[in-house]
């Protein structure tokens, strides 16, 4: 048994930023970080284009809010949207205090960039690798941090809830969370890790698909955990697939190209050559993800071909290096020089906007159960990300829920009387093909059915097929030991089933979700 007061699952900005917050305000109380690879595996570590945060008088709070609604398709809560705008100057300051550092122009200003979907430079970013530098700056935070635990290469199997007291629990009666089962990757001991509060900072589910510019860890397991447990889910429907993914055919995840190139003055070309984006937005390269990708989508079917082009060699080639060191030296390192050649680009699986129901401070329907970060739905999204508001998120919930928990840590009571894990009946695994096998088939059924564009026959094609793998995956589930590979198979079944029903229940084109049979 391994107790904390906070049980922090995932080690991402979410994550990472409320621990250092609760750990701070509350110095005579613990706290437990689990994650199930490195601390520093995560969404935000890949996170490239920046931060999008009103930063001077030429923008305006109400500018990002516009920019925020019309990219989300106006399905976002409102209020929401506000109060994120509103409070981000003060959490980019917070992080600034920490350590992290933004890029500057010659006159000492923060070198704002301009992304899709923005009216006005607001992205604050530190070259090509945003998201790597606030991680930095995270994890030297915490380090300093007494009262901070770290398991690394722990996975959570499932949330620890009234049903394993013996308690009968619906979508619909009260359930508390008591923390979670935990399998540690190196002993495969499963241990009871308690807490007083629980906060899922999970991530994405991009390897539901088989281009995503998510890395391997981003299997959803939080929001099929909290699924599991009762908690509400919505929005699942709309996963944001970025347009500009480096297509190397056989690279898990694919690289990402950031929407900042776009923004810098790069032009999406097909293989004639040709501009395209604009017959579709008059925006062109500069729209919201979802009608670029769906622009792309439409060309490369039309076309016939596996790729279309990111154009920079018309940029200045040193200006070009000085923002995107990394993009470039990857182009190189396949043989393509941006400032001469074309970059051949996919869209690819980027970001979950639905999630795990959520309040403004981040609690769930669960009481003690909270989820910040890509495995919420918040409702600052909508129907489609703006480009840079996921990190902005991050913090502004992070600190939200770190206040509000606060408030109320001493009056909750661990619960203790928990049963262990029960593992009787079950054997290894004879043939680890089993579980390989069903995910390189559940990436195709997605891939091919619930990608950028569906229609009614691909969904129900895709729910059918679920239900033999979910039955599949749930005999191998009751009869082996357990392992990560077989409940992040588990999991991704899930998360997909999540998509694919509530893409069945909107019969309306919004966002990331196109159904050509409601054109």
């Amino acid at each position: 048994m391994i107790q904390s007061d906070f049980l922090v699952i995932g080690s991402g900005i979410a994550g990472l930023t409320y621990a250092i917050k609760v750990a701070a305000q509350n110095p005579d109380k613990t706290v437990n970080i689990i994650t199930k690879n490195k601390i520093d595996e995560c969404n935000t570590k890949y996170a490239q284009g920046g931060i999008a945060v009103v930063l001077n008088q030429h923008d305006s709070f109400q500018s990002h809010v516009d920019d925020t609604l019309l990219a989300g398709d106006n399905l976002n809560d409102k209020s929401v949207v506000k109060i994120v705008v509103e409070e981000a100057p003060a959490r980019i300051n917070e992080i600034i205090e920490w350590g992290a550092s933004f890029d500057k122009s010659q006159n000492g200003e923060y070198d704002l960039g301009k992304e899709g979907g923005h009216s006005a430079n607001r992205i604050l970013h530190h070259k090509d690798i945003t998201g790597y530098e606030v991680e930095r700056a995270l994890l030297q935070k915490i380090a300093t941090a007494p009262n901070i635990h770290v398991y690394e290469h722990h996975y959570a199997i499932d949330l620890i809830t009234d049903h394993h007291l013996g308690l009968s629990v619906n979508r619909f009666s009260e359930n508390h969370c008591y923390g979670a089962y935990v399998l540690d990757n190196k002993t495969k001991i499963i241990h009871r890790t308690l807490a007083k509060v629980t906060l899922l900072a999970t991530g994405g589910i991009g390897q539901v698909y088989i281009h995503t510019t998510n890395p391997n860890v981003a299997t959803g397991d939080g929001i099929a955990m909290a699924y599991r447990a009762k908690a509400k889910i919505s929005d699942m429907e709309f996963v944001q697939f970025h347009p500009t993914a480096l297509y190397e055919p056989d690279a898990s995840p694919n690289f990402l190209i950031s929407e900042a190139v776009r923004g810098f003055g790069a032009y999406i070309r097909n293989v004639k050559g040709e501009r395209f984006v604009f017959k579709t937005d008059e925006r062109g390269e500069l729209a919201s993800r979802d009608i670029v990708s769906q622009a792309i989508d439409k060309e490369l079917k039309v076309s016939g071909e596996r790729f279309v082009y990111l154009d920079c060699t018309h940029l200045d080639a040193v200006d070009f290096y000085k923002h995107f060191p990394n993009i470039y030296d990857k182009c190189k390192s396949i043989g393509i020089d941006p400032t001469h050649d074309f970059i051949p680009v996919i869209p690819a699986a980027h970001y979950m906007c639905g999630g795990i129901n959520v309040d403004k401070k981040g609690r769930t329907n669960i009481t003690n159960l909270l989820a910040i970060g890509e495995c919420s739905r918040t409702g600052l999204h909508g129907a489609n990300r703006l480009a840079s508001n996921s990190l902005l998120e991050g913090l502004v919930y992070a600190h939200r829920a770190a206040e509000e928990v606060s408030k109320s840590i001493n009056s909750i009571e661990m619960q203790l009387n928990i049963p262990s894990w029960n593992a009787k009946g079950t054997l290894a695994p004879k043939e680890l093909v089993l579980i390989t096998h069903s995910r390189k088939e559940l990436k195709i059924i997605m891939s091919d059915y619930m990608a950028i564009v569906r229609s009614n026959v691909r969904i129900q094609r895709a729910l059918r097929r679920l239900e033999i793998h979910y039955k599949e995956t749930e005999d191998l589930y009751n009869s082996t030991v357990i392992s990560p590979q077989l409940c992040e198979l588990r999991n991704l079944i899930t998360i997909a089933y999540l998509i694919v029903s509530q893409a069945s229940r909107r019969h309306e084109n919004k966002g990331a979700h196109f159904n050509v049979d409601f054109v």
